[in-house]
């Protein structure tokens, strides 16, 4: 009998509508939790840790729901509410309300974030940390350097393509836009990368300029810029460094540097080398 009476009292406190009201409405925000934050890049630990609130919160609201009682009054202790008057009573459908506004707004967030993910990824969510590689312009004095330029910007794509963690579109596909009058936007929605990497090579004699500019292809908002000055001397050094830079803005971690280099230093002779990617740009 006495678990009758604490089924019958669950059922009189609104024990039971509140869980419902509770259960449905969690479910749901958490659904549309799940579509919305990782289209904001939000971490998957956050996610889950609110996942795990919503979770945790059922036991609380449902002691809350067996103490307390909504009234037009406001809210009061279920023993202070007992003793109203039945017109002071007013019953109850605050839950049912709960339930079918939480139930819209979440379902609204449910297919906010399909829509959302489908417009900025296609198929699939596009990686922060991917970039193509374009082939960079000459800018030297006497505009004979195009072969070098673009093989400057061959090897720095290969320098690139040994970080771990970072996705390169190959050279054959970056390069493919050379010449041709396509936005950045459209260059990174069709080889599927975040980030376009363009720039322009200034050789005169023993000297070289490098004038680089990081760009997100969603926006077109350069978001890095920097030049690099050298020689054909160190020029392996200041591959290295340019590849560096670009793992550093783009958060890719790196091994420490004394484990070994990114660009690789195929002879000590600056000529050989300037005549090496002259060639391997033109086969």
């Amino acid at each position: 009998m006495k678990i009758d009476n604490f089924f019958a009292e669950l059922k009189r406190r609104n024990v039971y509508k509140v869980a419902i009201a509770y259960v449905v409405a969690g479910w749901a925000l958490s659904q549309g939790i799940a579509q919305v934050f990782p289209v904001f890049d939000v971490p998957n630990w956050i996610i889950r840790l609110i996942v795990l609130l919503i979770i945790i919160g059922l036991p609380i609201a449902l002691v809350l729901a067996w103490s307390l009682e909504i009234t037009p009054q406001g809210i009061k202790r279920t023993e202070t509410a007992d003793t109203m008057t039945a017109t002071a009573r007013k019953k109850k459908h605050v839950w049912i309300y709960v339930v079918v506004i939480g139930a819209i707004l979440s379902i609204g967030l449910f297919f906010l974030g399909r829509y959302t993910a489908l417009d900025t990824a296609s198929p699939a969510r596009t990686s922060n940390k991917s970039i193509a590689v374009l082939a960079f312009s000459d800018l030297s004095p006497n505009h004979d350097q195009e072969s070098f330029s673009v093989g400057m910007a061959e090897e720095i794509l290969n320098a690139l393509a040994h970080i771990r963690g970072l996705k390169v579109v190959g050279r054959s596909s970056s390069f493919f836009y050379k010449g041709k009058n396509v936005s950045l936007k459209q260059i990174g929605s069709e080889l599927g990368v975040a980030n376009v990497l363009e720039g322009s090579v200034r050789k005169q004699g023993e000297q070289v300029r490098i004038i680089s500019a990081l760009t997100r292809a969603a926006d077109g908002l350069q978001v890095w810029s920097k030049t690099y000055n050298g020689t054909l001397a160190n020029i392996f050094d200041l591959q290295e460094s340019f590849a560096r830079d670009i793992a550093g803005e783009l958060n890719v971690v790196l091994a420490d540097p004394s484990e070994g280099r990114l660009v690789d230093k195929p002879t000590d002779d600056a000529q050989a080398y300037a005549l090496f990617i002259e060639s391997a740009d033109s086969c």
